[in-house]
């Protein structure tokens, strides 16, 4: 909620719901089978992040607010299995298809961090991270720097030979485009996106996506 570019973002209301639910909702209808955990702060700004989750019946977990890793640390510990899926909040039009991706390739390799931004290739709020949970513990333990605990796996990234890391990409150059909500152009663009949807926003995938946010860039013949 203490977003500088874009305070309150993360609940701030499109079409009259805020903005966390549409995240929710896509993961709740792509991946039904999994276990979805918010990860706040315990700042005091936050607290309406943890009530919405209490009143939308999602497991929420609290930490320190500059220490980002740390919330995924607890998270992981309050759930069972071998790893977890890194999802930014500031996402909200995520095609889930990218997650079950990206797990695919999780289950097929054995790797530490399977990830489609080691090379970015996708727009940003396309962005999928899945985290094997015994080397995120390792990787906590040596994490040093302000900027590791804030962005979660910058550690990886910093020493990539030291780790078995996978990367998929989309096979186009889209990584200039960005879905991502970061400032108030950004969150127009979203809500214009949402009023040209004909159907559930769950339905639309990436390329849909894409498709309506580039529609108000058309220019009559």
């Amino acid at each position: 909620m203490s977003s500088a570019r874009l305070p309150g973002k993360v609940l701030r209301p499109a079409q009259g719901r805020p903005m966390l639910a549409y995240l929710l909702e896509r993961l709740d209808h792509g991946l039904p089978d999994a276990t979805i955990v918010v990860a706040t702060s315990t700042d005091e700004s936050d607290d309406p992040v943890a009530q919405f989750c209490g009143d939308t019946n999602v497991a929420c977990v609290r930490g320190d607010l500059h220490d980002v890793a740390g919330r995924f640390l607890t998270a992981l510990e309050a759930t069972t299995g071998d790893g977890f899926v890194r999802i930014s909040g500031d996402s909200p039009l995520l095609d889930p298809a990218l997650i079950r991706q990206a797990l695919d390739l999780f289950t097929e390799t054995g790797a530490d961090l399977v990830t489609n931004v080691l090379e970015r290739t996708y727009p940003k709020g396309m962005s999928v991270e899945a985290v094997r949970a015994d080397a995120f513990r390792r990787a906590y333990a040596e994490m040093n720097t302000p900027d590791e605990f804030e962005h979660v796996t910058a550690h990886f990234y910093k020493a990539p030979a030291r780790w078995n890391i996978a990367d998929f990409t989309s096979g186009r150059d889209l990584g200039a485009v960005s879905l991502s909500v970061d400032t108030g152009e950004d969150f127009a663009r979203f809500e214009g996106i949402l009023a040209r949807m004909e159907g559930p926003h769950w339905t639309y995938g990436m390329d849909a996506v894409l498709a309506l946010a580039n529609a108000d860039r058309a220019v009559p013949a």
